[in-house]
């Protein structure tokens, strides 16, 4: 059976002092704290992934046909009519993607997602459907995959600044109401390959307060990246999602970093990558940025933004166009 690494942050000062004598933490490798009882399913070849492949796409007040008791919006209560015809399009574009992992933006929970996937596209074998979905909001981010995933981490509980911007006591403003479109989970595509995927829908919007709010949430996981670089400083990551920022923005600097481990890379910074308005993009709001190990895994020019059909009928999706990259996952 195999068995998968990754690194443990809840326990760790507690299953530190005991490495010595449990039966079930690895000592093979001393800079990360393994767990033992990660069982692979019984489904799963790891040997027939050689190489992954990730995309994202932000799909819009992408809605089901039910009206939820907990969320009151017109557009959830009552979906537009063009909802089925958007459905159909993007089931095709899914399709034709055949993405191992998908991470979607403004949908309205894993549970769709879920049942969709059942529905449309069977074949393609997604198995694992999973996010932090607001209690009273149906824009959430899900990630979708046929790649075991491990643990699932949510920065929906913590505040975050909104960096400068006083309130009306002198202190600095904080917010969490948009904190749980930003989650992490492990995936664990082999024994010797696993990497932390961190989807995010950061918020949206011009100006100081909006450009201080996304700062203060990219604070929030660049504080949660540094501490897992230090358990496993040869980790990777993967960033993916709409960040609704410009490469070049303040904010986007802030994210790739600079000093600070781990450092991110843009594999489409040389070349126009737009992804904003999909029938006639002129600007990039979305992103997967892989950070310097995991850039070492890309297979050269499969970083792209994805056009399943016509600008007309990607339109009828999403105002967004999906970004798609492949990595190698053995030596």
């Amino acid at each position: 059976m195999i068995r998968f690494r990754f690194t443990i942050l809840t326990i760790l000062a507690l299953t530190l002092g005991a490495c010595s004598t449990s039966e079930h933490l690895s000592q093979t490798a001393p800079e990360i704290i393994k767990w033992e009882s990660v069982a692979t399913p019984t489904w799963y070849d790891d040997k027939a992934h050689d190489t992954i492949s990730v995309v994202t796409w932000n799909i819009e007040h992408f809605v089901d046909k039910f009206d939820s008791p907990y969320i009151d919006n017109d557009r959830e209560n009552n979906p537009p009519e063009d909802m089925d015809e958007r459905r159909e399009l993007f089931a095709e574009a899914i399709k034709k993607m055949d993405a191992d992992i998908v991470v979607l933006q403004e949908v309205e929970s894993a549970a769709y997602m879920q049942v969709f996937a059942e529905q449309h596209f069977p074949d393609l074998n997604y198995r694992y459907f999973t996010g932090r979905e607001s209690n009273d909001w149906y824009m959430n981010v899900v990630v979708m995959s046929r790649i075991p995933l491990g643990m699932l981490y949510s920065y929906a509980n913590p505040d975050s600044y909104i960096v400068d911007i006083m309130d009306d006591d002198g202190q600095v403003q904080r917010q969490n109401f948009t904190n749980n479109r930003m989650l992490s989970v492990d995936v664990l595509v082999n024994p010797d390959y696993s990497f932390l995927l961190t989807g995010l829908h950061l918020k949206a919007g011009r100006g100081e307060r909006n450009e201080n709010w996304r700062i203060g949430q990219i604070d929030l996981l660049r504080d949660h990246f540094e501490y897992l670089t230090t358990v496993h400083p040869d980790m990777r990551f993967l960033i993916a999602g709409d960040l609704n920022i410009l490469p070049g923005d303040r904010e986007f600097l802030h994210l790739l970093g600079d000093d600070d481990s781990p450092i991110f890379i843009d594999p489409l910074s040389d070349v126009d990558s737009f992804t904003h308005t999909s029938d006639n993009p002129v600007r990039q709001l979305d992103h997967l940025l892989p950070n310097e190990k995991m850039m070492e895994d890309l297979v050269p020019r499969s970083a792209e933004i994805a056009m399943p059909f016509d600008p007309e009928a990607m339109r009828k999706i999403s105002d967004h166009l999906p970004v798609i990259a492949r990595f190698v996952t053995t030596e």
